[in-house]
């Protein structure tokens, strides 16, 4: 059996601190290894290179530094870092910068205890966790923004696959979304792998939020 799942919780609040902790430490393969009021303070954490964790519960909104830069800070510290932000806020461009930085997951704070639990083992293995409100909300910020740069030779057809692959619809949703036939939907995703160089559909839907797929051709 693996060593436990290493936690650093980051909130400005005292008592949403020790919730957190209290029924995460109740999870025999969790283990809370730190705390911090800030961004700054996760930042000052990491750079010290103690107990380090394999997942950071972070706030989104918090003074000195906000969960979305210091998102951005931690992953250019330690890449493998896993960070799941969690807000009582629900605003689509606060969902993108916050995936764009490197978030793995974004869930409101209204989740459950046991839902919130599989949301940061489901990190822990690099598996992206969103509550259905959340990926609406990233899904109008994506189609709001205009792709800009290089499009790695992606067709306007694929990208409209690549973003309802991100949606979490399957082969069949996307046929009939699209009104073309499920071995098209497979070639296209055939196509978006290679192209790409990625390995399957969870990696496609992280690359889609990460580049900022967005926009119905």
């Amino acid at each position: 059996m693996s060593s436990k799942i290493k936690v650093l919780i980051v909130d400005d609040h005292d008592m949403v601190r020790i919730g957190l902790r209290t029924f995460l430490s109740l999870e025999a393969e969790l283990e809370v290894v730190g705390e911090a009021v800030n961004g700054h303070e996760a930042v000052q954490y990491i750079e010290r290179g103690e107990n380090l964790p394999d997942v950071v519960l972070m706030d989104l909104m918090m003074p000195v530094m906000d969960g979305v830069e210091a998102t951005r800070r931690l992953q250019a510290l330690r890449k493998e870092l896993k960070i799941v932000l969690l807000t009582s806020f629900l605003e689509d461009e606060k969902v993108l910068a916050a995936v764009e930085a490197g978030a793995t997951s974004y869930v409101l704070k209204t989740v459950s205890s046991d839902q919130l639990v599989k949301v940061v083992k489901s990190a822990h293995q690099g598996l992206p966790e969103m509550n259905p409100e959340v990926a609406q909300a990233l899904s109008r910020g994506l189609r709001q923004r205009s792709v800009q740069g290089a499009d790695d030779g992606i067709t306007a057809r694929e990208r409209e696959v690549l973003l309802l692959i991100a949606e979490g619809k399957t082969n069949q949703e996307i046929a009939d979304e699209l009104h073309i036939g499920i071995k098209t939907v497979k070639t296209h995703v055939s196509n978006l792998l290679m192209k790409l160089e990625l390995a399957d559909r969870t990696q496609l839907a992280i690359y889609a939020h990460r580049n900022g797929m967005g926009g119905k051709a």
